[in-house]
């Protein structure tokens, strides 16, 4: 592999890896807002322990979450200096308001919400994590806006005597419709993860208080982790309706703006008006015409592309590879239909686990029931990474269905300013960025580790006791004592 190659694998391995924090941070973060706020309202001190043990959670994620995206920064000026040089003066702009007014919203209240339990009024308390909760949020804004300039570059004009992108207009960046369409996509895909994550925790600690035999463990099921499951499943069932909503916006928009990447998601070869919708194919994709749709199904795609039935006509990539060589030069440029097909379909198929869940959730905690079958409790399990990897193979499907661009051109906008990957890597060795790829992988590996190790111990120890049940001492810390202010 070249040094073009070797950078690739790193920076989707970092990528990704980083990517499976992001979404139970942005997701997470506004449910425990909630739970709090539910028990500042009502006094229920169910509520209090739930925030307190999801908190805990979100905590760890959030850490890891830092720890892993600051890598992301340093790879822009490491691995793809000349990215960094032909954009930056635009790309840096949004990152550096996520960093002066995202970033700082979170780490400074989340250390308030931290440590401010028994020193900050309780209003002042919950006011903080809801700033966290703002902050998350926002800091994906305005890392989407930073995104969305490389698949649809708006505000910006190429100076020619310098050679570079220079910025025009930080609000048209902002505003960039592809953004408007990619964040909210991207926070369903959140709270659907966030959601997920708690029904599976709280379904398979009805399971397992149900089965004990123990009174005071089945009333914990049924009082403390039937409400918040259940709570859940709603967060589950709107998120979901909203991913595909806004899923559906965001693909009617990458049809105009990006058709290459829509032709490869679908391994549709040559124009076709009204083509069928693929649900499976076999052959190698990318030998085109070696694809057969086995699978397909009618009047889906021409809705996907343009809200009707038929009448559409949808470019294929070998016409379509045939416009760009005219208009962009020799070149291949096709994505790698392989990847680009099925991630677009994972991305569908695994929110089947989170739907799977809601309805077997909903049906098993029916009228007061608190379920004890076995196999709910593996459903609950396995549901939980389920929408981990289907915002992972959404964003693979982003980034690869772009390729070969880096900066994908604008189709009504300035066509000087467009960069291919090749044209974006740094001037190194192979063996100097195999070295880093190598470093990294290890450490991240040992970080999953430490990730998971965590997790399932604060998983398996469960919600605190009520305060009922613990222990009086003079000696104790007030914040293990203390459930009121």
């Amino acid at each position: 592999m070249d040094t073009l190659d070797i950078s690739r694998w790193q920076f989707g391995i970092t990528t990704v890896y980083h990517f499976v924090f992001v979404p139970l941070t942005i997701g997470l973060a506004p449910l425990i807002a909630m739970m709090q706020t539910a028990w500042v309202v009502t006094g229920d001190e169910k509520w209090y322990r739930l925030t307190k043990f999801f908190g805990k959670l979100f905590l760890i994620n959030f850490a890891m979450g830092v720890a892993t995206g600051i890598v992301q920064e340093f790879q822009f000026g490491m691995n793809w200096s000349e990215y960094s040089r032909f954009i930056g003066d635009v790309f840096g702009a949004p990152l550096a308001l996520e960093a002066l007014i995202a970033f700082f919203m979170e780490s400074t209240f989340i250390g308030l919400w931290i440590f401010g339990w028994t020193r900050l009024p309780k209003l002042v308390h919950l006011a903080t994590i809801w700033i966290v909760a703002i902050g998350v949020n926002a800091s994906a804004y305005f890392i989407i806006a930073a995104n969305s300039f490389m698949q649809h570059p708006v505000g910006a004009r190429y100076n020619p005597e310098t050679g570079r992108a220079e910025l025009e207009s930080i609000w048209a960046v902002l505003t960039n419709n592809t953004a408007m369409a990619a964040f909210p996509h991207a926070v369903a895909g959140a709270f659907l993860t966030a959601g997920t994550l708690v029904a599976g925790v709280a379904g398979w600690w009805m399971v397992r208080n149900a089965r004990s035999g123990d009174a005071a463990k089945l009333a914990e099921a049924r009082t403390v982790w039937r409400p918040v499951g259940r709570a859940a499943l709603v967060v589950v069932a709107l998120a979901g309706i909203a991913v595909a909503v806004t899923g559906d916006v965001q693909g009617k928009l990458m049809f105009q703006q990006q058709p290459m990447k829509m032709a490869s998601a679908e391994s549709l070869c040559h124009t076709e008006t009204d083509p069928d919708f693929s649900v499976l194919t076999v052959g190698t994709h990318n030998n085109c015409d070696s694809v057969i749709h086995v699978l397909k199904i009618p009047y889906v795609l021409p809705f996907l592309a343009e809200d009707k039935f038929s009448g559409v006509t949808l470019e294929g990539v070998v016409d379509l590879q045939k416009t760009y060589n005219v208009e962009f030069g020799p070149g291949d440029y096709r994505p790698n239909l392989f990847v680009t097909y099925w991630s677009f379909r994972a991305m569908i198929g695994l929110a089947a686990g989170s739907v799977l869940l809601l309805l077997a959730g909903f049906w098993l905690t029916r009228g007061g029931r608190v379920p004890d079958q076995r196999w709910f409790s593996w459903l609950s399990l396995l549901a939980i990474p389920t929408p981990f990897l289907a915002n992972s193979a959404g964003w693979v499907f982003t980034e690869m269905g772009r390729q070969p661009w880096v900066v994908a051109p604008n189709p009504t906008g300035d066509p000087a300013i467009r960069m291919t990957v090749q044209q974006a890597v740094s001037d190194h060795s192979p063996g100097t960025v195999l070295f880093s790829l190598i470093v990294f992988t290890a450490l991240y590996a040992v970080l999953a580790v430490v990730w998971f190790y965590l997790i399932r111990r604060y998983v398996v120890a469960g919600v605190e006791k009520p305060a009922s049940e613990k222990p009086e001492s003079r000696n104790e810390p007030v914040e293990q004592l203390s459930f009121a202010y």
